[in-house]
């Protein structure tokens, strides 16, 4: 999630300060990432070093609000307008967890699989009654954010049965058994049998 064009969408509302901010950012995405307000104002900071927002005048009660420039709309506009690469997203933590499992003595992996699929599932019935809690037309954004997680958890169950499955199907190799005799090898071997009887008479 990048907190840097969450920010700025908010700050495209109105001047807002840092408290104002966080507030907004988790309503809009139901508090499904929540903020804490050092990464609020360290992203303000950044943001203000970088042209795209300006600090205002400190109000009475010495809260200082933040307005988006000119700049910072361009880059708002980019943002919305380019969609997100795949290799732009974290790494997939737990698919490098399930492919070290399979090459780490003393793990069963087939344990791990199912422990996973259990958190996902549990995971997976609570955003489904978060997402049917409500129904307001406002609690639109953070639905569709909800909708998102749920067909990632969805997505994840089905990733962890095929999983399961293939582990099912995977046979470690071990030693290797020996070849076939080839033809003529049980007459060469009668034939030595023989001469070496003949030769012990």
């Amino acid at each position: 999630m990048s907190i840097r064009h969450g920010l700025l969408a908010l700050l495209e509302r109105g001047q807002m300060y840092g408290y104002q901010l966080r507030a907004a950012f988790e309503e809009s995405t139901g508090s499904t990432w929540p903020l804490n307000i050092g990464q609020v104002y360290t992203t303000l900071s950044r943001l203000e070093r970088d042209g795209l927002v300006r600090p205002l005048p400190e109000s009475e009660a010495g809260q200082r609000p933040y307005e988006i420039t000119d700049a910072g709309r361009a880059d708002l506009a980019l943002w919305f307008a380019t969609p997100i690469s795949r290799t732009d997203r974290p790494r997939d933590e737990l698919a490098i967890k399930l492919a070290l499992a399979l090459t780490t003595p003393g793990v069963d992996v087939r344990s791990v699989v199912q422990a996973q699929r259990s958190a996902t599932m549990r995971a997976l019935q609570e955003l489904t009654r978060l997402k049917y809690g409500s129904e307001r037309p406002e609690d639109l954004p953070w639905r569709l954010v909800l909708d998102s997680m749920v067909f990632q958890a969805e997505a994840e169950v089905r990733w962890l049965d095929h999983c399961e499955t293939s582990l099912v199907r995977h046979r470690p190799s071990g030693p290797a058994p020996p070849p076939p005799p080839r033809p003529g090898d049980a007459d060469a071997r009668d034939a030595a049998r023989w001469a070496g009887d003949e030769a012990r008479r």
